[in-house]
């Protein structure tokens, strides 16, 4: 029972923080162009421009 003095203390910092890091992800613009995301990483590019698929 003692140990519950110690995990909902940290539980709640933990959620605390995790919230803080999601609320600065929305502030900052992470969640802003999910469709360009998603085409960047399906399109077809060549990474080293020579056409031979970077062998």
């Amino acid at each position: 029972m003692n140990v519950l003095v110690y995990l909902v203390p940290v539980a709640l910092g933990l959620g605390l923080l995790g919230l803080a890091g999601f609320m600065w992800s929305l502030k900052h613009g992470q969640y802003d162009d999910l469709d360009g995301a998603a085409w960047r990483a399906i399109q077809d590019d060549d990474i080293d421009g020579d056409g031979d698929g970077g062998d």
